[in-house]
């Protein structure tokens, strides 16, 4: 027997917590009716769908990551780097314990800090920009584990040879 099949989805979500990420906000759904399955289409600002109103955003985070509308990876570059900084400071009482040589503390901040920073990388569609402020940020904690001031004038590369580090883009 050949026929449509119909899939019908029902999830159940708090309207109070619920916001809508869209690429095309001029069209929404709304349920003809409350007891039907049929949508139509039409131009609001809110999502709409069973007496609900749902709020559009431009940007969420789900799953640690900020997704945009844009698709761009400015707010999951942003985000990353905070973490990364979180996590860093979580760990400046061993990172920049003089004890511990620069090759340990560099294997603890690729391992803790870094991999934190780059965590869902592979899915960034990055631009230059997005290199820079990751590169930026590696490099003030780099400095900072190093002691090493900005004025010092010590090439970055010399400071990620010591701690046994390559570029954060390579690692992307």
């Amino acid at each position: 027997m050949r026929g449509r099949i119909t899939w019908i989805i029902e999830t159940r979500v708090n309207v109070n917590k619920t916001e809508v990420v869209q690429s095309d906000k001029d069209i929404c759904l709304q349920r003809l009716c409350e007891s039907s399955n049929q949508y139509r289409m039409h131009k609001c600002r809110y999502w709409c769908q069973c007496k609900a109103n749902l709020e559009l955003v431009d940007k969420f985070c789900y799953l640690g990551d900020m997704l945009s509308v844009d698709g761009d990876a400015d707010g999951a570059v942003e985000t990353r780097i905070r973490i990364g900084w979180y996590k860093f400071r979580q760990l400046v009482p061993l990172l920049t314990n003089k004890d511990i040589s620069l090759t340990v503390r560099g294997k603890l901040y690729s391992s803790c800090v870094q991999s934190g920073m780059l965590h869902g990388s592979e899915t960034w569609p990055l631009r230059k920009e997005n290199e820079v402020a990751l590169q930026w940020a590696e490099m003030r904690m780099v400095r900072w584990m190093c002691g090493v001031k900005i004025h010092d004038r010590v090439p970055n590369k010399g400071l990620r040879d010591r701690l046994g580090l390559d570029d954060i883009i390579s690692a992307l």
